[in-house]
């Protein structure tokens, strides 16, 4: 297909009239777990499912074309995506990381950093400072996160990238908080996207997934090596599921960041609202980074409520959001990081990164904002009390999603 298409075109075409066996317009499901040869010396195209898949290829190409990739790899979840990438670090090699990413790659890092399988140096990516002297230790690989989860924190994509490559040093970028619709890292100069599909991607909350999408051909092929070797990669039905999810990403994604600029409009100026985290913001620290390389500021905001708000009382007061992990769906959700998402972080680390326990990350889906706006003064209604109730959560959780 040409790129010279539009986005929104290429991706409601991946796939489409693409059956040449009975002319199907959507493409086939291919359950198959292998395939057979038609000589012994003549490899087919796929052989084994773990190794390629019609459906998986279908999705990989749609994806890299939607983010500038030559080569994409579709994997069982978006923490095998994550941990993918890691095969490129040796041991004694170091990987720099945000101090506030996403409790899950926390979690895989200070895991695989315990077991010696490289070097982690946690460092606030928002502070040039901190960067400066984080890069003068060479790290070999740098895994950026912006917006971060859960303080929509934004990074310097192009300033992370300049100082990467005066040392050699590969760039990742989690782009799942906004999507492709929204950041392309790699025409900031990245060299690897990572994603969790079962977010954005798929946007209907009913299949897991993750990609790999790699700016150069040679390193997608060194990727897709690793991905066969370990066995990560993503399921035919997923695949198929998340491409038809993936059709519907750029009118879900318009509708969802309209809707949570209204939604926190609602908020801003509400006495009870200590701070909000939304890049759209004038506010907002990260406010003309975000506008200088997003082409939209996204569906995602967290909110710390003042002392005086008992956090629990608020989410079992909702009415329209689900409390859950997750986000991205087509309906909203709301969680308390310290007790969900960031909960295997140690409380130093969520002191650290500034999560704290009154802080309220929402996932805006495609209610109407004044129905949402109105659940959720409702809850503030009911969630006043006398006394700061701060010890909620258990000094550090087993484990998070």
């Amino acid at each position: 297909m040409s790129h010279d298409l539009h986005l929104e075109t290429q991706i409601a075409c991946a796939g489409v009239s693409s059956d040449t066996a009975h002319n199907s317009v959507s493409p086939p499901l291919y359950l198959s777990a292998n395939y057979y040869w038609n000589d012994p010396c003549e490899k087919p195209q796929y052989d084994y499912a773990r190794s390629g898949n019609p459906n998986r290829a279908q999705l990989e190409e749609a994806l890299a074309s939607l983010e500038g990739a030559a080569k994409g790899v579709i994997t069982a979840s978006g923490m095998a995506a994550v941990d993918l990438v890691f095969n490129l670090v040796n041991p004694g090699e170091l990987v720099l990381a945000p101090h506030d990413c996403y409790g899950g790659t926390h979690r895989l890092l200070t895991a695989r950093a315990k077991r010696g399988h490289f070097d982690v140096a946690w460092v606030d990516q928002s502070d040039p400072v901190a960067l400066k002297a984080a890069f003068a230790r060479a790290p070999k690989l740098v895994l950026i996160e912006t917006p971060s989860n859960p303080l929509l924190r934004i990074t310097d994509i192009r300033a992370v990238v300049a100082l990467a490559r005066a040392c050699g040093a590969v760039t990742v970028a989690d782009n799942t908080f906004l999507s492709p619709a929204l950041q392309r890292p790699l025409e900031l100069g990245c060299d690897i996207v990572v994603h969790s599909t079962t977010k954005f991607i798929n946007g209907h909350s009913d299949v897991v997934g993750g990609a790999v999408l790699a700016r150069e051909a040679k390193l997608g092929e060194e990727l897709a090596w690793w991905a066969n070797c370990t066995g990560v990669t993503g399921a035919p039905f997923d695949s198929f599921m998340t491409l038809r999810g993936l059709r519907t990403l750029f009118p879900r994604i318009e509708r969802q960041q309209a809707t949570a600029s209204e939604v926190v409009e609602a908020l801003v100026k509400d006495p009870r609202v200590e701070k909000i985290f939304f890049p759209g913001l004038a506010s907002h620290p990260g406010h003309e980074i975000a506008r200088a390389q997003q082409k939209g500021f996204g569906s995602m905001f967290s909110v710390e409520f003042a002392a005086g708000i008992d956090v629990l009382e608020l989410l079992r007061g909702l009415k329209i959001f689900t409390i859950a992990e997750s986000l991205g769906g087509f309906e909203s959700l709301v969680c308390v990081p310290a007790a969900m998402t960031h909960a295997s972080m140690t409380p130093q680390a969520r002191d650290i990164a500034g999560i704290s326990d009154r802080l309220v990350r929402f996932s805006i889906g495609l209610e109407h904002g004044q129905d949402l706006a109105r659940d959720l003064l409702q809850a503030l209604d009911h969630a006043s009390v006398a006394g700061d109730k701060l010890a909620y959560f258990p000094k550090q959780a087993t484990s998070c999603v």
